[in-house]
């Protein structure tokens, strides 16, 4: 995979009606890749999960092209109400995550505010006809009618896709669900809310090992909430999870049973030249995301995608500004509760580039290698197959230059928080409100 800066995007699909009057309920709230790139999930704020499948297709032929279809559909969380606290609980899907395939089925994880579940997804393309107990509708035949003994026979019929629900988990969280990790053992996961982190077995539903409470014993005490937790992608005894005051903290289960103390402390000291009123507000990370080879981290602040080593905490290896230019606007921002947005970020496949969302459906992508950085669009203007992306830029002064948006003219309504790189190739997939775009490079 080249380094982003000598990739040319263009556009390859889009997902999702065309009406200007969205739902909310269709609104996409996370994007997921299986770990072969196979399949592509989106969860929605109404509670749907909808599958795409690579097509075989675009996959073989010379270019390769990323280019899915619909692959299964189904209801993965209802409205709730928790009576006890007189609260109504979404059915908006926070996270998907899935387990690397052990068999035909796919199995995947998915959880609203309160409820985790575990689907499994199956293909029937076979039914048996023949029985002797039942008729064919499936009722069940009365034994003194059956008379002779029949060989059940199978028979192909039309692919089916059925998801059905495997596992429950509930009841383990007093706050909101904020992440879902799977570990690298493929039988244990961790599930995240403000003040708790709790460790699940995915075949025990009624128990789970609590291994992060930062709760005080005097709630106006509390001084930061876990903002994102992220299991290791090969040590199976380490996780991270990154707050609300702009640390990261890596633990390993190996240390103690409730890992109140972390291994290390990831924390950028602050520039007191920009100190402001708004600067806890902003340091806060809203996602964070160790790099596939294990070495690195990257987190994501409001304003920037910082890189961890490891094997460093005193500070970032590199720091790219997402969109500075807001900087100057953090005042209304404030007041269109804007600067609260939590955007997420990815890597790559192969560690070298990372992408991360922005306003006015802009996405950011950072060349690692090169150091190169690019803005791009996510715009119903550019949906024509293999229509190369052109880069965006965004003016701040008075005058503005050829091909540049000015900073007063971002729709701040069009944010994209959601985005997915392929795990091998460079396809991407970006939630645009309700649409979901697919680019690709231009090779």
């Amino acid at each position: 995979m080249a380094g982003n800066g000598d990739i040319q995007w263009c556009f390859s699909q889009v997902k999702g009606t065309l009406e200007d009057d969205v739902t909310e309920a269709d609104i996409i709230s996370c994007v997921e890749f299986n770990h072969d790139g196979d399949l592509l999930a989106t969860g929605d704020k109404g509670g749907r999960v909808v599958i795409f499948q690579r097509d075989p297709v675009s996959k073989n032929c010379i270019p390769r092209r990323g280019e899915y279809n619909v692959y299964s559909t189904f209801q993965s969380h209802e409205p709730e109400f928790d009576y006890l606290k007189s609260l109504e609980i979404e059915e908006k899907i926070n996270k998907i995550r899935w387990l690397k395939r052990k068999n035909q089925a796919h199995f995947l994880l998915s959880t609203n505010d309160k409820t985790i579940k575990l689907w499994k997804v199956s293909e029937r393309d076979k039914k048996v006809e023949g029985y002797n107990t039942k008729e064919e509708n499936g009722q069940m035949r009365d034994p003194s009618c059956v008379t002779a003994l029949r060989v059940p026979i199978i028979k192909p019929m039309e692919l089916m896709v059925e998801a059905s629900p495997r596992r429950i988990f509930a009841n383990a969280h007093t706050y909101h669900i904020n992440s879902i990790s799977v570990n690298s053992d493929q039988e244990t996961y961790l599930s995240a809310d403000d003040l708790r982190i709790n460790l699940w077995h995915l075949e025990i539903t009624d128990q789970s090992f609590n291994i992060v409470d930062i709760k005080p014993t005097n709630m106006e005490e509390l001084t930061e909430v876990i903002t994102a937790a992220e299991f290791h992608p090969l040590e199976c005894n380490l996780f991270a999870y990154s707050s609300s005051k702009g640390t990261i903290r890596l633990c390993d289960m190996r240390a103690a049973a409730l890992c109140d103390r972390h291994s290390k402390l990831f924390e950028e000291p602050e520039d007191p030249t920009n100190r402001s009123f708004f600067s806890e507000i902003i340091s806060s990370i809203s996602d964070v995301k160790i790099s596939n080879s294990g070495r690195y981290m990257i987190s994501r602040d409001y304003l920037s995608v910082k890189v961890w080593d490891l094997h460093m905490e005193t500070k970032p290896i590199e720091s790219y500004p997402v969109h500075e230019y807001l900087r100057s606007k953090l005042c209304s921002l404030y007041e269109n509760d804007c600067i609260f947005d939590k955007f997420e970020c990815c890597w790559s496949g192969n560690d070298s580039a990372i992408m991360t969302g922005s306003y006015n459906n802009f996405f950011r992508m950072f060349d690692r290698t090169h150091k190169r950085d690019v803005t791009l669009e996510a715009a119903r203007e550019i949906a024509k197959p293999r229509t190369v992306l052109k880069p965006r830029k965004v003016g701040t002064g008075g005058k503005r230059k050829k091909d540049e948006i000015n900073v007063d003219c971002l729709d701040f309504n069009k944010k994209i928080l959601h985005t997915a790189w392929h795990p091998s190739e460079n396809i991407i997939a970006v939630a645009a409100t309700n649409n979901l775009f697919l680019f690709q490079d231009k090779f």
